[in-house]
Order: C-alpha cells, then structure tokens, then sequence
C-alpha cells in the first residue's frame, strides 16, 4: 500500500454527487486490505469515513490505464460502482496517469471507457444491462418481465430488476419523500428471491426527462448517489417508456444523466468527481 515516510497510509478522500470514497493507490503490488481494515478506514465516527474504499491497481487489460477494486463499508467487496468509476478517472487525472481526455480503466467487472469532461465532470460507459433473472440473479422467476412482485411481511410489492453487473431492484413511487427506503430496501435485500442481496431503488418520474432517485445500497444503506443504482432504475423506467432515452436521475446528493438510446446499447453515465482531501491513516 502506498506508504509516507512515516509508514502511514496515504489516501485520497473523494466524492461523486455525494457518494463517498477513500482511495488507495496499490500500483506498486501492495496486496489490498482485507475486510476488517476497509471497515475500519469506511468508519465515519473512527475512520476516515466513506460508502466505499476504491483500491488503484495495474491494468488488467491492454491498453487501460489502471485498474480498480471496491469494497463497501461494511468491508464486504463490489463488482460495479458508476459513482466509483468516475472518481478513479479523476484521480488517475490528476495523477498525471492519463493522456488526453478519453482512456480506459478496468472495473472488477469490465472494461470501461471513460470521457473527460468540462466543470470536473466524467462519462464512462456502463455497459449493458441484462434483465434475465438468472443473471441478476433474482430467483423464483424463470423469464424476464416488466415488473416482478413478492410478498413483505404481508405486503404486496412490485418492482423491476436488472443486473449492471451487480443486482438492482426499482420501485416506482408517487412521492419519493414518503418512500419507505430503510424499511422496505432492508427487507427486500433479505428476501430469499434475492440470494446475492440486492441494491433497491425507489424513483419517482417527474417528466419525461427527468426523475428523482433514492437508493439502498447493499452494504451501505441509504447513499447520497449511487451511479449503478440510476443506470438500473433509468433502465427499468425507459423500457416501460416512462423516460426519455436521455434522462436526468436526481439524487440527494446530485445530478446523473443516463444515456441509452436503445435496448441493444450500452448506458453512458455522465456526472461529478470532486476531490475533498488528501491524508495519512494512522491506524
């Protein structure tokens, strides 16, 4: 792990659209930390605090300028983090790891192409989503539909499901204020439909260009943005025509626009990455 002088561990502190993360520069072969150190680092009261640590490592493929792992707070690993993606290329940026404005990275998943844009803002392609049960995986369903439905603790709840390399399941709501995101995201997340857990998304369309999202990530809880969970709910609500192909997903900590103009494409997300600070970990 990259090491000060004093034997402490430098790290980055970034953000995108609120969705927070500590950065560990691991190109020299450093092994990652395992799960208990990512807790700790992800602690907001005795860490440095963060939704997810971002581990930088050698490319995996040819032509890529780095690769990246995720682990969420609770120091469980990720395959797929938009909000994740777009940090790294800041920080490779910035770095000076990148010539020009368009590159690629390496996700634990895929690779992704990143674009470079103006006010510290980043498109990266996503990929495409993949809405067959099998691979999201959501179980007890043998073919893909419009909206699934199960039962919580008595209640009737339907949303739709897609995987973008890691599971999202969206509720479509009326008022996204009143959502019963802990409740309902929690209780979802534990359903046996769902043996991988399951990032929930609540969305509430406000037009045809615009809609409003709130996410209970897995691993987490509630975030201020989740990058994969708009790419998800935008999905979902474009193939029941409730959004424009070019939508703005609006979340408590910022704006996301999702691209996909049609079923056989890959999503291209565009938003923020903003460095907060630069430090040493002590502990």
């Amino acid at each position: 792990m990259s090491k000060s002088a004093s034997g402490h561990l430098r790290f980055t502190k970034m953000h995108g659209a609120g969705n927070d993360f500590v950065v560990l520069d691991l190109r020299d072969g450093t092994p990652p930390p395992d799960a208990a150190l990512a807790a700790r680092l992800a602690d907001r009261h005795r860490g440095v605090g963060c939704d997810q640590i971002l581990t930088i490592e050698p490319p995996r493929e040819e032509g890529s300028v780095a690769a990246y792992r995720i682990w969420n707070s609770d120091g469980s690993t990720s395959q797929q983090c938009g909000n994740g993606a777009r940090c790294v290329a800041a920080w490779l940026v910035r770095d000076g790891a990148v010539q020009g404005d368009e590159f690629v990275i390496d996700s634990p998943l895929r690779t992704h192409a990143v674009q470079r844009l103006a006010d510290d803002r980043y498109a990266v392609t996503m990929g495409k989503p993949d809405f067959e049960p099998a691979q999201i995986p959501l179980v007890g369903f043998p073919r893909a539909r419009e909206e699934y439905a199960v039962s919580l603790q008595g209640e009737n709840v339907r949303f739709g499901a897609v995987s973008m390399g890691n599971p999202h399941a969206v509720l479509e709501v009326g008022l996204i204020d009143a959502a019963p995101v802990e409740r309902v995201g929690s209780l979802l997340q534990q359903h046996a439909s769902f043996p991988e857990s399951v990032n929930v998304g609540f969305a509430q369309v406000l037009d045809g260009g615009h809609a409003r999202l709130r996410v209970f990530e897995r691993g987490v809880g509630e975030t201020l943005a989740c990058g994969s969970g708009a790419c998800a709910a935008a999905v979902v609500l474009m193939q029941r025509g409730r959004l424009q192909r070019d939508a703005l997903m609006s979340l408590p900590g910022g704006d996301l626009r999702i691209q996909w103009p049609d079923d056989q494409a890959a999503i291209v997300m565009s938003g923020p990455a903003a460095f907060v600070f630069d430090g040493e970990w002590m502990g």
